[in-house]
């Protein structure tokens, strides 16, 4: 059997930082895991599966004593906004209710969504739905990532491709992707696209380049772990 390990989770600690950031003793440790999966789940569903669909590809979720603080990365921040900043405030509440704690949201901008493998990922399973031609659709992501500064791309769909009656794959690569290299840079998105003839899914890998040393990423706090140990070779 493959022995794969997602590239994020193999990096964790070494080039990335964690995506949740706190301390909890044994009995709290549970109950905060499952708010934060609670959190992201409804952030998803409210940003990115219902309109104005907003683009979130990542959310940060830090804990001090007194606040939650939830960062969202977005490639449409204005959405997530709102006018007057309204949007935000209505999620604040939102988030405060269902976790009865004091919340403040960081929306950050991703400035480039053509290499963020999760909205790539995203992107690829709305046209899916619409019907597009998977081939044509898969190729026109992958280019349009090595076109905006990527150095590897692979899109692998997988089901009932073009409604056929047998399930099967799709991989598409362009460029090189060093999986096994800790010191690469590698984004990895999955989505899934629910057809009228099944579920079809998409996996997305975009290697950016190696790590350099000292590199600072922008969500990067004092956090528990907001710091990746090890960011330059040892």
């Amino acid at each position: 059997m493959g022995q794969k390990t997602p590239p994020f989770g193999l990096r964790v600690g070494i080039t990335e930082a964690h995506r949740s950031r706190w301390y909890a003793p044994k009995a709290l440790f549970g109950e905060l895991l499952v708010e934060d999966y609670k959190i992201r789940e409804f952030l998803d569903k409210r940003l990115n599966r219902t309109p104005p669909f907003a683009a979130v590809s990542d959310v940060h979720i830090e804990r001090t004593r007194e606040e939650l603080k939830v960062i969202i990365k977005s490639a449409r921040p204005g959405l997530v906004i709102g006018p007057k900043g309204a949007e935000v405030e209505r999620l604040t509440q939102e988030i405060q209710y269902m976790t009865g704690r004091k919340v403040s949201l960081n929306i950050i901008e991703i400035k480039n969504p053509d290499t963020d493998a999760k909205l790539v990922a995203e992107a690829v399973a709305e046209q899916l739905k619409k019907r597009a031609s998977f081939r044509r659709v898969v190729k026109m992501r992958a280019e349009a990532a090595m076109q905006n500064g990527a150095k590897g791309v692979r899109i692998l769909l997988s089901g009932r491709l073009g409604g056929a009656e047998m399930s099967r794959r799709l991989d598409t690569r362009l460029g090189s992707m060093p999986l096994s290299t800790f010191q690469a840079n590698i984004n990895y998105g999955f989505a899934e696209a629910f057809t009228t003839y099944g579920a079809i899914g998409v996996k997305v890998w975009i290697y950016k380049g190696m790590f350099e040393e000292g590199q600072t990423d922008e969500t990067e706090s004092n956090a528990a772990g907001g710091r990746a140990r090890a960011r330059g070779r040892r």
